[in-house]
């Protein structure tokens, strides 16, 4: 990408390769503090955490990078199968010296999180994640809700580069009509950077992949790991892409996994910062570092 990544007081920015990836790395506080993953969604880019970037809570390192393909980071060499995205973390967190992490994850970001906490669990000390389902949802439980994803879904996975780049569509439909928390200048930052044809690429991919092969491949093989790793969910139950009951603790193949309901919607970073501050505050002092 040619443009400059909006600007976020007293942050340290910088590139990193991984697996083929080169990452943009977005981190503030102290370089020996806890290390916190901090993993964002679409139609997003790391300025999801900018709160948690410029005034970090104390003694936590936040550590905030582009997903790949994803704002300013490098293309995937991959097709976005999430277990390629899992696979080139891993690889970022020990190109940065990352033994252990406490994460968090928001929309895909969220997803992704939730394998990662499965594939290395030594290497997670907790996991807060925010409004996204957990890998544990079976089909009769996400059948009633199939109409949500109908809504966008199809559409990023078909014309979504053309969709993304020429159209006022993410800042009109995604932020204007399904997130009113959400104002038209912060909707703005995150749609700009899908004019990026390798951006609205990536963003296409990452939905086409889903539906096309993961979601059926979930349908014939569910999720059978159990998470080791504490985990707190937190979700806006005012949420039109993805209901509640779909992270519910219930059907949560999870040895430590509680989930928490608040008003707002689905872009929960953008809508309450403060209150996603205090859970991740929380979560450190709840879990101790390794």
């Amino acid at each position: 990408m040619t443009n400059q990544p909006p600007p976020i007081g007293g942050v340290r920015r910088s590139h990193v390769t991984a697996r083929g990836v080169r990452f943009h790395v977005t981190e503030a506080g102290p370089e020996d503090g806890r290390p916190v993953l901090a993993l964002h969604g679409w139609p997003q880019h790391h300025w999801a955490y900018r709160d948690l970037l410029a005034d970090p809570p104390p003694g936590l390192r936040i550590i905030a990078p582009d997903l790949p393909g994803y704002g300013w980071s490098g293309p995937a060499p991959h097709k976005w199968a999430k277990e390629d995205v899992v696979s080139d973390l891993v690889a970022l967190m020990d190109a940065l010296g990352l033994e252990h992490v406490l994460l968090v994850g928001h929309d895909w970001g969220g997803y992704i999180g939730h394998l990662l906490a499965l594939r290395v669990p030594e290497r997670i000390d907790g996991y807060l994640v925010l409004n996204i389902p957990h890998p544990w949802v079976s089909a009769k439980a996400l059948a009633p809700h199939l109409w949500r994803f109908l809504l966008y879904q199809p559409f990023v996975a078909s014309i979504g580069v053309p969709l993304q780049r020429r159209t006022p569509y993410l800042e009109r439909v995604i932020f204007g009509m399904a997130a009113p928390g959400v104002d038209r200048q912060t909707a703005k930052v995150y749609a700009d950077a899908f004019r990026d044809p390798m951006v609205a690429r990536t963003a296409r991919d990452t939905y086409r992949t889903f539906l096309l092969r993961e979601a059926r491949e979930s349908a014939r093989n569910p999720e059978r790991r159990r998470s080791t790793v504490p985990t707190r969910a937190l979700f806006a139950r005012n949420d039109t892409a993805i209901h509640a009951s779909l992270a519910a603790a219930e059907t949560a193949r999870a040895d430590d996994y509680t989930l928490e309901l608040v008003d707002g919607g689905h872009f929960i970073l953008d809508e309450q910062p403060e209150l996603v501050r205090a859970k991740l505050i929380a979560l450190a002092n709840e879990v101790p570092a390794r």
